[in-house]
């Protein structure tokens, strides 16, 4: 759970306003910052590798500390490249490769990390562990980004915003230390586990490929993700920039967002694990429709409706973060549990990538015609957040038909 936060931590000081900021900062355009800020969907696509990773004897423990360090540095590094002495083209090239490079080691090795640390939870609690653990975060998110939030708006009022990214850079550093010391302390995996991966190829694609369950999970996860990449990559600058908030102001309402958020996460848990990790994550749908619906008419008249957007979506994730790994123990066995997680999110990343690709250029195009479509004033996100809106609809007709029945007899129906 400790980790869980410090990882947490780093998530939030490489999405939204802060990266924003520091995109902006050395140069890089709205369209590119978007993209940038997607790239956690295209690398979720080499965790397909990690299908051969669970198969080496070097054991669980060793490569997630091995890779999640080096994910760490190259954060760190993206921090750092507004002090480096080269020229514009170079810098937006370094920043691209750190995104990278950060985000590939981070989830070649995602699979292998959640079922050795599962391992330890109890299979009838897990909705419930999930949600408790999110809690934690949160909490601890808060009081993490109004400190930083401030210290970053403090930096810009004495015109001294490089100082900022400086800040940021170090605590990247000290939190690389605390997720290093965590993994440490967690105990290292059975000689059972270590064997689990060892199936065949042909075995492991026979037993999740040819599940026609799981299938559907699949067809859910790009759904999904082709509709929140192809709006949230853009809403940091969108706030900072023509909605023209401050960091602080945008994290103050992060804040009250994850409140919000805190309030519905443990009954979300329960309730996925009373009823059904599918059944969750459709909740979790319904927020997120009406979440884009919201930002659908956000202005800088109407600013105030991304507070609604950002609660909203916020409380959305505690219904589909938790739910979008744990239904894979719902529809596929335990032991094929890494390799199904790899194999989904892989496709499912590497769809919203290519959604991100092509909200960027909808994005340009927008802001060529002088935020105009079709005669009407309009910002390019609000046009993303109605495109996002039609398909988390999608997303949600799909699963009233695919998920009809009780997710507890999949397994021996399918």
């Amino acid at each position: 759970m400790a980790q869980c936060t410090i990882y947490y931590f780093l998530m939030l000081l490489v999405a939204d306003s802060f990266l924003a900021k520091l995109l902006e900062g050395v140069g890089i355009d709205d369209a590119l910052i978007g993209i940038i800020s997607s790239f956690v969907s295209l690398a979720f696509v080499v965790q397909i590798l990690s299908i051969f990773l669970v198969r080496l004897k070097t054991g669980a423990k060793k490569l997630v500390i091995l890779f999640d360090t080096a994910s760490f540095f190259f954060f760190m590094l993206l921090y750092l490249t507004p002090f480096l002495p080269v020229g514009q083209a170079a810098r937006t090239a370094l920043v691209v490769v750190s995104v990278i490079a950060a985000y590939v080691s981070n989830y070649l090795i995602a699979p292998i990390c959640f079922q050795w640390a599962n391992s330890y939870v109890e299979p009838g609690k897990r909705a419930g562990y999930s949600a408790a653990k999110e809690t934690v975060s949160l909490l601890a998110g808060m009081v993490f980004t109004m400190v930083i939030g401030f210290v970053i708006d403090r930096y810009e009022g004495l015109g001294n915003p490089a100082g900022g990214f400086l800040f940021i850079a170090v605590s990247i550093l000290i939190l690389n230390l605390g997720n290093f010391i965590c993994f440490m302390l967690i105990k290292k995996e059975e000689e059972s586990e270590q064997s689990a991966g060892a199936h065949p190829l042909p075995d492991v694609l026979r037993h999740v490929l040819g599940n026609r369950n799981f299938k559907n999970v699949i067809v859910l996860t790009v759904l999904w993700d082709v509709a929140r990449y192809f709006t949230i990559g853009f809403m940091g600058i969108f706030k900072t920039k023509e909605l023209m908030l401050s960091v602080f102001a945008v994290q103050v309402i992060n804040m009250g967002a994850n409140f919000v958020r805190l309030a519905v996460t443990g009954p979300l848990g329960r309730y996925s694990d009373r009823h059904s990790c599918a059944k969750g994550f459709k909740l979790g749908l319904y927020l997120a429709a009406g979440a884009f619906l919201a930002n659908m008419f956000t202005t800088q008249k109407t600013w105030f409706l991304v507070i609604l957007y950002t609660v909203l979506y916020n409380c959305c994730l505690a219904g589909t973060n938790m739910n979008s790994y744990n239904i894979t123990y719902s529809y596929v066995e335990e032991a094929y549990i890494a390799q199904a997680m790899a194999i989904k999110n892989s496709i499912g990343g590497l769809c919203g990538f290519l959604a991100s690709i092509l909200a960027g250029r909808l994005l340009e195009a927008v802001q060529a015609n002088g935020n105009m479509v079709l005669g009407i004033p309009v910002y390019g996100q609000q046009l993303l957040s109605g495109i996002s809106f039609l398909i988390v609809v999608a997303a949600i007709v799909f699963m009233q038909k695919a998920f009809g029945i009780s997710e507890k007899n999949f397994l021996t129906n399918g």
